[in-house]
């Protein structure tokens, strides 16, 4: 099937996810993750009418950006685990950083976005699965209670709300508690009503659970080979 093909599909099947729960489709965010493809492959994403594109790795990014620069309305998301030494070309490249983790990094997020003279938004990265292989801060750890303390003097960056990867499984059902961990992380973070955070976004779910994500509160889902195709490189 052709991208265009592609994207229509999954915009039904958000569709029919949404109705099972009540939910508005229109309020789920549908991100093209980029990665790994080449640009003709995402502009064609682009002109079926995608906008939010997510993308690893600050490398990859910076050397195909200039070959994308004339999709003005495109909206650039980083997603993967960033080193605080790259910090400063993030906040360059990306509308929004999706992958915060400490304090440390939203430390020079913010140091790089004040100096650029922008207001960058972000997502803090929660492991909801303990994995040692994946970056994000644990549940109820003393670096997510620092992150929710220290916002208030980060005067570049705005707290969007939360993002996770839960464990790899076949079968999507195994996702649906981690994903309704995340969404009560949210919910007891809204409740303490905390400065300088909005826990609006909940980015969760790709090309194989995005469903479970959906009734289990997503507002952004992160899809790659559903729209794309299988990868051929990591």
């Amino acid at each position: 099937m052709s991208i265009v093909e592609n994207i229509a599909r999954v915009r039904e099947r958000i569709a029919s996810a949404a109705g099972r729960v009540g939910r508005d489709p229109k309020e789920i965010t549908l991100m093209a993750v980029s990665k790994t493809f080449p640009v003709e492959r995402i502009r064609e994403a682009y002109a079926a009418g995608l906008r939010v594109f997510g993308e690893n790795r600050v490398q990859e990014f910076s050397e195909k950006s200039g070959a994308l620069s004339e999709l003005a309305d495109a909206e650039w998301h980083l997603i993967g685990h960033l080193q605080t030494n790259k910090a400063a070309k993030a906040v360059e490249l990306f509308e929004e950083v999706d992958s915060v983790d400490s304090v440390r990094l939203a430390e020079k997020l913010n140091s790089a976005a004040e100096k650029l003279g922008k207001t960058l938004p972000i997502l803090i990265e929660i492991n909801v699965g303990a994995e040692d292989a994946k970056s994000g801060a644990a549940p109820a750890s003393d670096e997510l209670e620092q992150i929710l303390l220290a916002a208030p003097r980060w005067g570049n960056l705005t707290i969007r709300g939360l993002m996770t990867v839960p464990p790899y499984s076949e079968d999507p059902e195994n996702a649906r508690p981690f994903f309704r961990q995340l969404r009560g992380i949210r919910n007891q973070m809204s409740s303490r009503k905390l400065p300088a955070i909005a826990m609006d976004v909940l980015s969760m779910g790709m090309s194989h659970d995005f469903e479970v994500a959906i009734e289990e509160g997503s507002t952004c889902v992160r899809v790659g080979t559903a729209i794309f195709g299988e990868r051929t490189k990591a």
